[in-house]
């Protein structure tokens, strides 16, 4: 599913417009990168959570040539999932199975 086929599924639960579904879903992907970017953590009871984490500095390699690099530590963000979509996903998959 992309963006545009959630829009429509929100517009046909909502009863919204197209657009409007379209600014609601824009506003929710703003607030939660903002607070996220923010350092703060997004919590969707059911759902998931979507937070900072921090990322060390580590070595690496370059694959082409196989030499060796530093990455530098970074935050980035982070999704976990709630117990209630984990649960969802598990029984839907089970029922998929051919």
């Amino acid at each position: 599913m992309n963006k545009s086929e959630l829009i429509d599924a929100i517009s046909e639960r909502t009863e919204l417009s197209k657009v409007a579904s379209g600014k609601a879903l824009d506003a929710v992907i703003d607030s939660i990168v903002e607070a996220v970017a923010s350092g703060d953590g997004v919590s969707l009871v059911g759902f998931g959570s979507f937070k900072a984490a921090a990322r060390a500095a580590r070595e690496g390699k370059n694959p082409k040539t196989g030499e060796k690099i530093k990455i530098a530590a970074t935050t980035v963000p982070k999704f976990s999932a709630g117990a209630t979509f984990k649960a969802s996903v598990a029984s839907a998959k089970g029922k998929k199975k051919k």
